[in-house]
């Protein structure tokens, strides 16, 4: 490869990276994010960890161990690989799985990469076969294997690379490839945020902002949030819109519930979505399970994004269950909705 196609490839992949961010993602002003351990809130645990081998890393002047970070999407998992970079000083390189096509992609990307530097790859699950191959040699002996010439005359060159702390990130953990995982040194999940931290969030993120809010207005904010950072920035941007066009731009938890029930967000955080996917469940198919696909289509939305986005909360608030034969409603989805469970004359109680 020469450098001319390392180049050409290096800015096709930061293209496709461009491309394959999520408009959530580009939602989040990039002054939000914290940069440092100390400024990111919550994932105790994790950043416990995380100070320690980076304390130990940057005495020994060696690149952090390699490190994988998985949880559902919008849990800072992207933040905080930044914000690793930030404390051992260097720079990070960001891509993502399905943007790195083919193994020249991936060898352009390393081969730019500083000494120390952090590789930051978002869903790591989804990096092609091939790629990945190329990957192992890259994380264990910093080195890649080019083949140059085609038949009887191809010979493989190795080229060494300058040591790195590659960081992947994956909202499907059981999706990667034994060797993959096998292959960093550390793995850390991230957890659903409490109310309490996410107000934390709110608050910081306001004061960055410039906007005026209470206590309460925060709490109103973080309870419904889903228990997800992103979600909580976003909707305190809406707020934040909607406390300036029919309030005074202080955000009170009246002027919160007020702006979240204008957007359709309901008091526990689900919106249009979630409130379609719950009528489908319920009303459609009467309580009965009822396979991905077919719930899918009755809502209009892909597989992939109902299982992926949409039903982590919803598992977690206990509105749904998977079954063997499908996703099903339970007695608090009837409740939340407001509508008799098949069976029951009247409410369903509590659970």
């Amino acid at each position: 490869m020469s450098i001319w196609e390392a180049d050409d490839a290096l800015e096709r992949t930061e293209r496709l990276v461009a491309a394959e961010h999520t408009e959530d993602d580009l939602e989040i002003d990039r002054t939000l994010r914290p940069r440092t351990l100390d400024e990111y809130l919550g994932q105790q645990t994790v950043k416990a960890n995380l100070a320690v081998l980076i304390e130990a890393a940057k005495a020994r002047n060696e690149p952090l161990d390699h490190v994988l970070l998985s949880g559902p999407p919008g849990l800072g998992k992207t933040t905080l690989a930044g914000v690793i970079a930030n404390e051992l000083g260097v720079t990070i390189r960001t891509t993502s799985g399905p943007a790195i096509e083919r193994p020249g992609d991936l060898a352009a990307i390393l081969t730019n990469l500083e000494e120390r530097d952090v590789l930051f790859i978002d869903e790591i699950h989804r990096l092609n076969r091939v790629v990945e191959e190329v990957l192992y040699p890259a994380m264990e002996d910093f080195a890649i294997d080019i083949v140059i010439g085609k038949g009887p005359a191809a010979r493989s060159l190795r080229l060494d690379l300058p040591r790195f702390t590659l960081v992947g990130a994956t909202t499907r953990t059981g999706l990667l490839t034994s060797p993959l995982r096998d292959r960093f040194g550390m793995s850390f999940r991230l957890d659903y945020y409490t109310p309490d931290q996410l107000a934390a969030i709110v608050k910081r993120s306001a004061a960055i902002l410039g906007v005026r809010v209470s206590e309460d207005g925060a709490n109103e904010i973080a309870r419904r949030s889903r228990g997800t950072p992103r979600l909580a920035n976003r909707l305190l941007k809406r707020v934040r819109d909607y406390a300036q066009v029919r309030h005074d731009g202080a955000i009170t938890e009246d002027v919160a519930a007020e702006a979240l029930a204008f957007f359709e967000v309901d008091h526990v955080g689900l919106d249009k979505m979630d409130i379609a996917i719950l009528h489908a469940l319920t009303t459609t198919f009467r309580g009965r399970p009822v396979g991905l696909g077919t719930l899918a289509a009755a809502v209009g939305e892909e597989p992939g994004t109902l299982e992926d986005v949409y039903e982590p909360y919803l598992l977690q608030l206990g509105m749904i269950a998977r079954t063997p034969k499908g996703r099903q409603a339970t007695p608090r989805a009837f409740e939340h909705l407001g509508i008799a469970a098949p069976g029951q004359s009247g409410q369903s109680g509590l659970f």
